[in-house]
């Protein structure tokens, strides 16, 4: 499995990133056909409270299964997503509750649906086309573009930084909030050291003629999609509108790595105008669960409620 291409899913799916976010806890559903890749789907075993959950890992925006591309009549392709999707679901392993969120690529779970799964729709935002920054930068609503230019005439934008300076934004933003850092440092740290090896990733820093660093942004790449994996701000420093101009500076140079830029959604009303008024269009993505019994679903939904706690 080292050997897998991005196109067989994206970053998040890949084994050298699961050997990351999850170390000795993730396993897949595989299926090959002479010797060919047909289906693949990853999956994260984790053991709570007595539950066997295969549930998202921490920083890990998709899983859910891939499909090799059928070239086919439409008949025909759907026809081989239901067989694939239903030998995926038969090789998974023994659970109570299964939670996995899918790639916006995937439009069909229908065959989930037919062996007992429930689905929520969730969005996220996609910049489908990076060839243009000019385009997207018209595309984008007034107030960002007017902040942008606002944060330019006194911030500088870098990207040599430290982690442990980014680190140090990125719990502000949760001290602010009151809330624990939903993930650890130490997954940061590996994530970062996978992602530089690799050179997919970068973090854009924006400070002033003081050095103060407002905010920065953290991205990662594939071949297909740049993603919006991380941010943090002084909250102090929050009217300088550093984080447009981070995010900005990502968008462009995502243009010369990938072809899409992807920012990782949110559900939270206050979040979401942001990543709107970038211009991304809208995409729908499914939310998997399936949980065996009422109890176990009490004692689940218990668990949700604590697991942002590291």
């Amino acid at each position: 499995m080292e050997g897998l291409e991005q196109d067989t899913g994206s970053i998040f799916s890949q084994p050298w990133w699961l050997d990351v976010v999850a170390p000795g806890a993730w396993g897949e559903a595989r299926i090959e056909k002479g010797g060919i890749l047909h289906a693949r789907m990853p999956y994260v075993m984790k053991k709570k409270w007595g539950l066997r959950i295969l549930d998202m890992p921490s920083l890990t925006q998709t899983l859910g299964p891939w499909l090799r591309t059928y070239e086919g009549k439409y008949t025909n392709r759907l026809a081989e997503e239901k067989e694939l999707m239903t030998e995926l679901i038969r090789q998974l392993p023994p659970f109570d509750v299964f939670q996995q969120n899918f790639h916006h690529s995937i439009e069909n779970w229908l065959p989930f649906y037919w062996q007992g799964f429930q689905q929520t729709t969730r969005y996220t935002y996609v910049l489908e086309d990076l060839t243009n920054p000019d385009a997207i930068w018209d595309s984008m609503e007034k107030k960002i573009r007017t902040g942008i230019r606002k944060a330019e005439k006194q911030l500088t934008v870098r990207d040599d930084l430290s982690l442990d300076q980014f680190i140090g934004l990125n719990e502000m933003v949760f001290t602010r909030q009151r809330r624990q850092s939903p993930y650890h440092r130490s997954v940061i740290e590996r994530i970062d050291n996978a992602c530089k090896s690799r050179d997919c990733r970068r973090i854009f820093f924006a400070h002033d003629e003081s050095e103060r660093v407002h905010a920065a942004v953290y991205i990662i790449w594939d071949e297909q999609s740049a993603y919006y994996l991380m941010s943090g701000s002084d909250p102090d420093l929050r009217e300088s509108d550093a984080n447009s101009l981070c995010l900005w500076k990502a968008i462009k140079f995502s243009s010369s790595v990938t072809q899409a830029f992807d920012f990782e959604g949110s559900m939270l009303k206050n979040v979401e105008p942001f990543f709107r008024a970038f211009g991304g269009k809208q995409k729908p993505y499914f939310q998997i669960r399936k949980i065996n019994s009422r109890l176990v679903g009490a004692t689940f939904d218990l668990w949700m409620r604590f697991r942002d706690t590291p």
